[in-house]
């Protein structure tokens, strides 16, 4: 809105007053000086334009709408909170576009809008991107995952380290069992792939390097493929569990005269198991996990 005044202050203070602003809640913009003109005549008043300042929410908000404009997505994001920290919640009817595979869109929207609300501040505040409550259903498997494992270290003896994670969710994690008097939990390697190792207090050897836990347990669920270690010598898959070539007798089967003479071929090891709750997600925190 623009005010006018005698003066530059005049008219600001006109402004804040009809608009109940403070002063630093305001953005003020100098539109014109006053001149007094020649005696008096054509003598001009000051004029200045006021607008309320926006909250690091709201300007996160109108960024990640703008975003979203860009990406064609036909997508909303709502400010749903601005206390300790900012809450943006986006509503679209085409969710996948927004979440991404294992979030990683999601936590690409929520790095940006986390580096547009923190502009010009000195301490860092958090700032949480969300769609059809996809970080709470997150959290609950992580919370549930950490206690599987605590128990499967615990009966195994064993250290396990988990895959990569952001520092929000390794922090899940730690707090999911520090209460533990079986395990604890300790973050390792180095940004971008530090994970959360468990570790069990009957741990039998001190020097394990521990196992690494995946979602599929080998198995690469893009195709419908499973890994067949029998199989590997030829590099050969099977699908649904009904054989390969190799063992159909075929040109690379096992009576073939080019592979017959080569028994003593050892065959490919099996892929460690691993777990896939590791993706790298978001910066939602700065790393205050154990170290």
């Amino acid at each position: 809105m623009e005010f006018t005044g005698k003066t530059v202050q005049e008219a600001i203070e006109i402004g804040l007053k009809e608009m109940n602003l403070e002063e630093d809640k305001a953005e003020i913009k100098v539109i014109e000086e006053p001149t007094k003109g020649f005696l008096g005549i054509a003598a001009k008043k000051a004029k200045v334009e006021i607008t309320a300042k926006k909250s690091d929410g709201e300007r996160a908000v109108e960024f990640l709408n703008g975003l979203l404009d860009l990406m064609n997505v036909n997508a909303k994001s709502n400010l749903t909170e601005e206390d300790e920290k900012v809450v943006i919640d986006i509503i679209t009817d085409n969710s996948s576009a927004i979440i991404g595979y294992r979030g990683e869109v999601l936590d690409a929207l929520q790095n940006l809008a986390g580096a547009v609300a923190n502009t010009g501040r000195d301490d860092y505040r958090r700032v949480v991107v969300d769609c059809e409550n996809y970080r709470t259903k997150r959290e609950d498997t992580l919370v549930s995952l950490a206690h599987k494992l605590e128990a499967k270290a615990v009966r195994t003896g064993r250290k396990i380290n988990l895959e990569p994670m952001n520092p929000y969710e390794r922090r899940i994690l730690h707090s999911a069992l520090v209460a533990s008097e079986d395990v604890k939990t300790l973050s390792e390697g180095k940004e971008p792939n530090r994970y959360v190792s468990i570790i069990p207090n009957n741990l039998a050897d001190p020097d394990d390097k521990g196992i690494s836990e995946r979602k599929f347990n080998g198995r690469d669920n893009r195709n419908g493929y499973e890994r067949n270690d029998r199989h590997d010598r030829f590099g050969g898959y099977r699908k649904d569990g009904r054989g390969d070539r190799n063992d159909r007798g075929g040109k690379y089967g096992r009576g073939d005269r080019g592979f017959s003479g080569r028994r003593d071929s050892a065959p490919r090891q099996p892929r460690p198991k691993t777990s896939g709750f590791g993706t790298f997600l978001g910066n939602s925190l700065k790393d205050g996990d154990k170290e």
